[in-house]
């Protein structure tokens, strides 16, 4: 599923493409992935423009210019490409979005996720629930103690928990867990202030660096981008089952943790 690191470089491409283009076409071939019956959608598309593409959390918002949001959730397998007609990614597409003459927006594995057109205060209703940006620059390390440090728990569960901070998802839970030094399963109630603070480092050295290299995507964003999916060797544990770890040496071991996946080094991550 992408996270914050996929979707900020998704949002950082789309804003210098796309802003002010007239949208020019819609196609909807998964009416279960919007939220409106196909032509009301499409009306209510067609000659407005994205003025601003925010990202909160793993949502991505098209602000329009007529003050309404289109909000994207990819989830599990869900992806975007951007190119020409003539481009066209050889994959079944739910939603296309034409800006301006030849560009076309390609929304692909959508079989999860979502392309909801909803007003401002919608959208501030629906997002209410989310906890706060892991890299804003108000998430200090003093408020990031605040938020865990009273927390009880795994480790892990509490980075996936949107709730608590929003945009990580279950490889880079694993991933901040490595660089920390610490077990996913780790209780939060037995972690010290030196603990929480390699925490905090960590998610931000993880996040940072993660985005700067493009995520994990697994198809460029459109031709000629080399950025996109630049981090899929950059991960150090996650799914790297029975490699050798790049810290310690010993094998990484791939386990379970309430129905999900987590990959850890045993060698030198502990449990505090």
């Amino acid at each position: 599923m992408p996270e914050l690191p996929e979707m900020e470089n998704y949002r950082i491409q789309l804003s210098k493409h796309i802003l002010d283009l007239p949208i020019t076409e819609v196609v909807v071939n998964r009416e279960k992935s919007i939220n409106k019956d196909t032509e009301t959608f499409r009306s209510e598309l067609i000659r407005r423009q994205v003025i601003f593409v925010e990202r909160r959390g793993k949502y991505l918002l098209f602000h329009l210019d007529n003050g309404r949001r289109l909000m994207l959730h990819l989830m599990l397998g869900g992806l975007m490409y951007l190119g020409s007609r003539e481009d066209r990614p050889d994959r079944t597409t739910q939603i296309e979005i034409g800006f301006g003459q030849d560009l076309v927006l390609y929304f692909i594995g959508l079989r999860l996720g979502h392309l909801h057109l909803h007003s401002a205060k919608e959208v501030e209703e629906i997002l209410s629930h989310l906890g706060p940006e892991p890299l804003d620059r108000r998430m200090n390390e003093t408020r990031f103690n605040t938020i865990f440090g009273k927390r009880r728990g795994s480790l892990k569960t509490a980075l996936l928990n949107q709730d608590v901070i929003a945009g990580i998802g279950n490889c880079y839970a694993d991933e901040i867990a490595f660089v920390a030094g610490l077990k996913p399963s780790a209780k939060l109630q037995d972690l010290n202030e030196e603990d929480l603070s390699r925490l905090y480092h960590a998610m931000r050295e993880v996040l940072i660096s993660a985005t700067e290299a493009g995520g994990y995507m697994e198809m460029p964003f459109m031709s000629g981008d080399t950025l996109t999916g630049g981090s899929n060797d950059l991960c150090r544990v996650y799914d790297r089952e029975g490699e050798t770890c790049p810290r310690c040496g010993d094998v990484i071991i791939k386990g379970e943790m309430n129905g999900r996946k987590v990959f850890y080094s045993p060698g030198c991550q502990h449990d505090r």
